[in-house]
């Protein structure tokens, strides 16, 4: 009898010690183990097209994000945590983008999925993150799928959204090209649906319209159809590969117009490397918009900033916007870090940034909020002349919707002295 209860005072203090154990490591969902976040660690990943006919400029995004967390890192991290950046190369394909997507979720157990590059490629991991229940941050596009807070409440946006950026381009454009016959040519996916929604919201409807397939890049008969069409201004939603070959295919075919075109494929420096030798002449004139300072303008101090970062940390490479683009990327990454404090999860994380209040190295304000996920809230109209990109007039600012187009008043933040935010 006594050994009986021995025996069983043995086995309850063992169901005891047990269940104080599993407390102990699960005592609820915010003490949870969190997938990618240790005592030291906070592991991210990000797909991006590394190779491929995107990777012109592209590729240096994710450099210049990871060459800033080296540097944050050096300095001790975030609340203690060293940032480890995972790239996967998906080349630009949908299909590759869901394939290495969910190695990072599933094999590299990454925290959170940030920068994810491309409208057609990010839009095809949306549920699956959604599913795993993973921050799918900060996203690389302006496409309006990024901002859906009640279907998508994990993902955010980063660029200004197409329709807004289109709108600021085509409010230029009628002041400045008054007349003038006015024309469209676009990616064949959300990208050129949502910027020709907002030229069209600002001119009316185009005079002629024209898309790509970014698998195909011969443009000859897209854009000798815009020449036919007697178009004077033709405004571009392209990627920066199809810019360079719009551009250098109008030239073959002798036609001589107007080009404006979205951020997304403007960059000067890039551009130029890819047109070579005719690049001065091609884009002279050549319109496009930034909401990040200008990587020409050293006396800015985020350009300054990121400059010296990029010397010291990213190998000196060529600072150009998809550079500084990269590493504002980074800087806002951390921020969120630092507002969702020590105790990092998932959901804390996502909680800090609908808060908003971000401030960083931007020329317009962010718009996160519990009800809107998309990024930059305006841009400026940037103008190439003299073999120089140079940011013009005023930013603006504007919805997605029939809203005005109207001069943004407000100043740019500067960043702390050790290029760090803080909580």
């Amino acid at each position: 009898m006594i050994g009986s209860v021995r025996r069983g005072l043995a086995v309850a203090l063992v169901l005891v010690l047990a269940a104080a154990g599993c407390a102990e490591d699960a005592p609820g969902e915010n003490n949870a183990a969190v997938p990618g976040v240790t005592d030291s660690t906070i592991v991210v990943g990000t797909h991006q097209p590394l190779t491929g006919r995107a990777a012109a400029g592209y590729s240096k995004i994710s450099a210049a994000t990871k060459a800033y967390f080296d540097y944050v890192n050096e300095k001790g991290g975030v609340n203690g945590r060293k940032i480890e950046y995972k790239v996967v190369d998906d080349a630009y394909n949908p299909a590759k983008t869901q394939e290495v997507v969910r190695q990072l979720v599933l094999q590299d157990k990454v925290f959170a999925v940030l920068n994810g590059l491309g409208t057609p490629t990010h839009g095809g991991v949306l549920d699956f993150l959604k599913t795993n229940k993973v921050p799918d941050l900060f996203v690389s596009s302006g496409s309006a799928l990024f901002n859906q807070p009640s279907k998508y409440p994990s993902t955010f946006g980063f660029n200004v959204d197409y329709v807004t950026e289109s709108k600021v381009l085509a409010n230029y454009v009628k002041k400045t090209f008054p007349g003038k016959k006015v024309c469209f040519f676009g990616q064949n996916d959300d990208f050129g649906t949502d910027a020709l929604k907002g030229v069209e919201t600002v001119l009316g409807s185009v005079a002629a319209k024209q898309d790509y397939v970014p698998t195909n890049t011969n443009v000859a008969p897209q854009v000798g159809a815009l020449k036919a069409a007697g178009c004077q201004v033709n405004i571009l939603a392209t990627i920066t590969p199809f810019t360079a070959l719009t551009l250098g295919t109008a030239a073959k075919l002798g036609y001589r117009a107007q080009w404006v075109g979205s951020s997304v494929g403007g960059d000067f420096v890039g551009l130029s490397a890819l047109l070579g030798k005719p690049a001065p002449l091609l884009l002279e004139g050549y319109v496009t918009s930034g909401y990040l300072p200008s990587p020409l303008d050293e006396a800015n101090p985020w350009t300054k900033l990121f400059k010296d970062i990029n010397t010291k940390y990213n190998g000196n490479t060529t600072f150009e916007v998809n550079t500084l683009f990269g590493m504002a990327v980074g800087y806002t990454f951390v921020q969120a870090l630092q507002a969702a404090g020590k105790d990092l999860t998932r959901e804390g994380l996502i909680e800090a940034i609908e808060k908003g209040g971000f401030e960083g190295p931007s020329l317009v304000p962010m718009r996160y909020s519990k009800d809107d996920h998309s990024g930059f809230s305006g841009t400026q109209i940037s103008v190439i002349k003299g073999g120089k990109q140079a940011l013009v007039d005023t930013p603006y600012v504007t919805d997605t919707g029939s809203g005005p187009v109207e001069p943004y008043t407000g100043s740019a933040a500067t960043p702390p002295e050790n290029g760090i935010p803080s909580a």
